[in-house]
């Protein structure tokens, strides 16, 4: 069977590809899905016409951002395919920072659970929580949409991944749940934060509000999303226990080893078994903290998780060999979703080459002028929303969005507060569904087809509710202004 994701081993083995290609394309391969979307964008070079917007330093968050008054068409500079293929290197290329995080964090990881100390502890923990699995979900789930809403943790929740998956599978759940608790969580958090500085921080700093203000209603908007995340993924795990047939990675044949995701019985918790995990304590503690602190992100991250996880070996005994075979072990089981950040990146890289992305968000813009300021307010969070599909970045897309939204809303008359909450909803709940996060699903071996159609019924609730928000936040003037 060919999976959305990986290809079997059956499809290889097929002489010349017999079959292969027409199954590909009805379960395509996450490759095939971002390369796709690489070529969309060379030939959208070749129909949008480019153009620019000028671009300043903003006194108020010193971040360099578009003259809204200022687009204008230029040369179309099109992109043709030795450029198009050339944006792939370079993309794996600029997304560097990411890509070796990914690789260590993964390496580190395998370290420190091949010492069986993680693997221990999860079962006890296991069968602590026996019969109470339901709060135990609950407790993890609303930890990271606390970690996403207030500190805008994403990359930062992918050690965790592996490991809560192994403890969903443990109690009878799928790798889908362990992923929802961990991932999907910290993205509503993101989507209803009432704190996330990358988003937040960035997008009121440029609209000239005060840092956090109108954090009751962003409250309110976080415990909504919470409950109708909550709500949906009990919903999915109640029904997966029940009949593990229902679950969306049923009959799934994944390139990953199963057993990489089981946790193995290595007995009672030894007094070396602690000591590893007081180090990964430690290292936690510390991610955290430089995280929030001082602003660390990918390479500052991987750098603390190589250091910990070679500590981590050598406490629990291993030798230099064994260090070494753990660590490529880990890195060679995340090479796919590692490397498939470059190739979105690509897309990115092509579009600024072609000069559409401002023809893009100029256009997206156009169409919400005239309307009045509560259906302006929504369609905001509509454009937004599609602008995330080609901005990836929270505080990115601040940066090239809210210097036009900004003037945008002071002539409809929507609040400046309620256009910072529009971006932030539309930042964040598609983060969830776009391609640019297939990634993520390398870490659970999830097909990204099947997760498509299941988090898309997620991502339709959230958008409906945020629609309702942001219309409430526009009538009753949400400011301060």
């Amino acid at each position: 069977m060919s999976s959305n994701n990986q290809v079997s081993k059956e499809e290889l083995k097929k002489p010349n590809g017999q079959g292969s290609f027409i199954e590909g394309l009805k379960k395509p391969n996450g490759y095939v899905i971002i390369f796709s979307l690489v070529l969309v964008a060379m030939v959208l070079t070749w129909i949008i016409p480019s153009g620019a917007y000028d671009r300043v330093v903003d006194p108020a968050s010193g971040r360099t951002v578009v003259d809204s008054a200022s687009f204008k068409l230029i040369d179309n500079k099109t992109v043709g395919v030795f450029g198009m293929l050339q944006a792939i290197p370079r993309g794996i290329a600029a997304s560097g920072s990411i890509i070796a995080f990914i690789f260590i964090i993964s390496g580190a990881i395998e370290i420190i659970r091949g010492t069986g100390a993680l693997d221990a502890v999860i079962l006890h923990l296991v069968k602590r929580m026996e019969g109470k699995d339901t709060l135990l979900l609950v407790s993890v789930t609303i930890i990271f949409t606390m970690l996403g809403a207030v500190f805008g943790f994403a990359e930062e929740t992918i050690p965790f991944i592996p490991l809560v998956i192994s403890m969903s599978l443990a109690l009878g759940y799928d790798r889908v749940v362990g992923f929802h608790i961990v991932r999907t969580a910290a993205w509503i958090g993101f989507a209803g934060a009432f704190l996330n500085p990358f988003t937040i921080g960035v997008a009121q700093s440029i609209a000239e509000l005060p840092l956090f203000s109108g954090m009751l209603f962003r409250i309110i908007c976080y415990v909504i999303f919470l409950a109708i995340g909550l709500i949906f993924i009990l919903r999915y795990a109640k029904k997966v226990k029940a009949d593990p047939t229902k679950s969306i990675i049923y009959g799934y044949e994944g390139d990953r080893n199963p057993s990489d995701f089981e946790l193995k019985d290595v007995g009672h918790l030894t007094t070396r078994h602690k000591m590893v995990l007081v180090v990964f304590a430690i290292n936690i503690i510390l991610l955290v903290y430089g995280a929030i602190q001082y602003g660390w992100y990918t390479t500052e991250l991987a750098a603390l998780f190589l250091g910990f996880g070679l500590l981590a070996g050598i406490v629990g005994g291993f030798s230099p060999n064994q260090l070494a075979r753990h660590l490529t072990k880990g890195m060679s089981g995340v090479a796919f979703g590692a490397l498939i950040v470059g190739f979105a990146r690509a897309i990115v890289l092509i579009l600024e080459q072609g000069a559409i992305l401002d023809t893009i968000v100029f256009g997206l813009s156009q169409p919400i002028m005239g309307l009045s300021a509560s259906i302006a307010a929504v369609g905001m969070f509509i454009i937004q929303s599609l602008i995330n599909f080609f901005i990836g970045s929270g505080s990115g897309q601040a940066a090239a969005t809210m210097p036009i939204m900004i003037p945008l809303s002071d002539v409809l008359g929507i609040t400046r507060q309620t256009s910072v909450l529009a971006f932030q909803f539309g930042d964040g709940i598609t983060n969830m569904l776009w391609p640019s996060m297939i990634y993520y699903l390398a870490f659970a071996d999830i097909p990204y087809g099947a997760w498509f159609k299941h988090i898309s019924k997620l991502v339709l609730m959230l958008t409906g509710v945020g629609i309702i928000l942001v219309a409430i936040a526009q009538m009753i003037n949400y400011g301060p202004f």
